[in-house]
């Protein structure tokens, strides 16, 4: 069972980072005075440039999320 949990475990991370990093330019990009769609752009931007390697790290973290150590 744990071969599969680990793939679940790397998908909850990689969709974690992506939430973190589109609502914080969504966010960003609102006090900056962008509009809506302005700010969808800056959202899915920031989920486009995300650093994937940074977010599977060696040691088992996800750097950024919260995610905490992976089982």
């Amino acid at each position: 069972m744990r071969a599969m949990t680990e793939p679940l475990v790397l998908a909850e991370d990689v969709r974690n980072a992506c939430i973190e990093a589109a609502l914080a330019a969504y966010e960003d990009a609102g006090i900056s005075g962008l509009c809506a769609e302005g700010r969808w752009e800056a959202a899915v931007g920031a989920m486009q440039s995300l650093d994937l390697r940074r977010v599977v790290s060696r040691d088992g973290t996800c750097p950024g999320t919260g995610a905490g150590k992976r089982p």
